[in-house]
């Protein structure tokens, strides 16, 4: 980063160089597939996805130039897949019921949209984008999200489609064991929340998150994912983050916000993503994790629970992992 301070009066001026304003940045598409814990049976399937999903979103940022495009198709390729808790396989609330939630945000003009309480949709992320976009609001839900739905002729998708057996299963062993809605978003099955952020060469941001919530949540139950700050931001001058762990206790912290405010005071990602999920965990006792990319174009992951499936492309270059410590780097 070039800059040169002046200092007029006793105050100090951050002037930024031509060369600033001009600097360009490796488009990155940095995805994740929820944090939790994960059985070894589901690790595969995590993976694989997360591996497919990063690619697939890093193919449509390079050709259309857009970080909104390349995070919305990576995020729907994961809403298609049962591994992950969003769209097809999401959890089931106490009545057996499907609830999705999801935000996109972009970082240039802090744009976003929000949707929660969604029923018979496939893609809940480009629902959210619909708001965004077609709507003077930020946020809708229950009914009136599946109103505006219908009207911008988003088809919809029977409730055969979404339901999965292992989300019944995940449910009937909530039931028996009589248990409060799981810390996790998983639940019983390893499933988990899913979520993509990006930066294209411009240094123009974007995140992405979408989900099914807790297995066992009651009928309404809005959680972290859909609320700005929390399950997500995204701001050009700071950076772009997705959360995911347990909604209720990343609400009450705020964790994005709290991440972006330390790549502000001069963190690097890793440092602000690493620090608050750990601060989070150590002062609330729930786990929870996060993918980070900062405004100098840095990537940063890091999660408190089990494990989280992570992954992004650089260049040719695919790097990915699901346990504590572990980065592999493959060539594409």
């Amino acid at each position: 980063m070039c800059f040169m301070i002046m200092k007029i009066k006793g105050l100090n001026f951050l002037i930024l160089t031509a060369a600033m304003a001009h600097k360009s940045f490796q488009p990155i598409v940095l995805v994740h597939g929820g944090a939790g814990d994960i059985p070894d049976s589901r690790v595969s399937a995590k993976l694989d996805g997360v591996c497919r999903a990063a690619r697939k979103g890093y193919e449509i940022l390079q050709k259309t130039g857009s970080v909104l495009d390349g995070i919305v198709a990576a995020v729907e390729l994961m809403e298609d897949e049962p591994a992950f808790n969003a769209g097809k396989g999401s959890v089931l609330t106490l009545e057996g019921n499907i609830e999705m939630e999801a935000l996109i945000c972009e970082g240039k003009n802090l744009k976003s949209g929000a949707v929660t309480l969604v029923k018979n949709i496939a893609h809940p992320i480009s629902l959210a984008r619909r708001v965004m976009v077609e709507t003077p609001h930020a946020f809708l839900g229950g009914e009136a999200v599946n109103e505006f739905a219908a009207r911008m002729g988003v088809p919809t998708v029977p409730d055969d489609y979404l339901f999965t057996s292992a989300a019944q299963a995940a449910l009937d062993h909530f039931k028996q064991a009589k248990s409060i809605p799981s810390k996790m978003e998983i639940g019983e099955v390893g499933v988990g929340t899913v979520g993509s952020v990006a930066i294209d060469a411009a240094g123009h941001m974007a995140s992405a998150t979408s989900t099914g919530g807790i297995t066992g949540k009651y009928n309404g139950r809005i959680g972290d994912t859909p609320l700005l700050g929390c399950g997500g931001y995204a701001d050009d001058e700071r950076g772009t983050v997705s959360t995911t762990g347990h909604g209720e206790t990343i609400m009450r912290y705020n964790l994005a916000q709290r991440i972006l405010a330390d790549i502000a005071s001069g963190k690097s990602a890793q440092e602000g993503t690493k620090d608050q999920c750990e601060g989070m965990t150590k002062r609330l006792n729930n786990t929870g994790g996060a993918i980070t990319i900062s405004s100098r174009g840095e990537v940063g992951v890091f999660f408190t629970s089990k494990r989280m499936a992570w992954a992004y492309q650089l260049g040719d270059e695919l790097h990915y992992g699901i346990e504590h410590g572990q980065h592999l780097v493959d060539k594409v």
